[in-house]
């Protein structure tokens, strides 16, 4: 029961900060939420902090397996790319994740404790490093053209896909999300 509940918490801690963001929520609305005491809380997670640092580390820990299971799947660059762009575009359109929880904490970076902003500034250089990664093989395999450097433009291709779920958000139409994306896949990846 003790792992159950410490999982119903991180998961609604996940869809609050996803909505609200950090500071939106408290663990009064998380009690309420699942059903028990705040004291109930407080005995999986001492401060708040600690527990959106679980949140970040279980989407980090999600992160890895995915891109894993892509690379292994998938050996194509182009098709990691459009692989990475195509996960959050069904997460925006069937709301199950309509906004990335680093970024949501990413907005909030002045405001966190440190060591949560520790914990999200590491989730983005990890995306980072995959990301020039993987254009990096695509200049290799011919399936990426690149103006900068792999690093450069794996910046820029995050801050566009960050840049178009807040787009999506604001405008509240999802469809955004998927046109500014085949906007940028158009601009990185060769057609053959």
């Amino acid at each position: 029961m003790a792992q159950n509940t410490a999982g119903q918490i991180v998961d609604t801690a996940r869809q609050l900060i996803m909505t609200r963001g950090y500071n939106g929520f408290s663990y009064a609305d998380i009690a309420e939420a699942v059903g028990i005491r705040k004291a109930s809380i407080h005995h999986h997670f001492a401060a708040k902090s600690d527990l959106a640092k679980a949140v970040v580390e279980q989407s980090r820990a999600i992160i890895h397996a995915q891109v894993a299971q892509l690379a292994e799947a998938e050996p194509d660059a182009a098709a990691q790319l459009r692989a990475y762009a195509g996960y959050w575009e069904r997460c925006i359109l069937d709301n199950s994740a309509p906004f990335c929880v680093a970024a949501m904490l990413a907005a909030e970076l002045p405001s966190l404790p440190e060591d949560l902003a520790v914990s999200v500034r590491a989730h983005f250089a990890e995306l980072t490093g995959w990301l020039a990664r993987i254009l990096a093989l695509g200049v290799q395999q011919g399936s990426v053209s690149l103006v900068g450097s792999a690093e450069e433009e794996a910046d820029a291709f995050m801050s566009a896909i960050y840049g178009a779920m807040l787009s999506a958000r604001a405008f509240a139409d999802p469809g955004r999300f998927v046109t500014i994306t085949e906007t940028l896949l158009s601009r990185v990846v060769r057609l053959h």
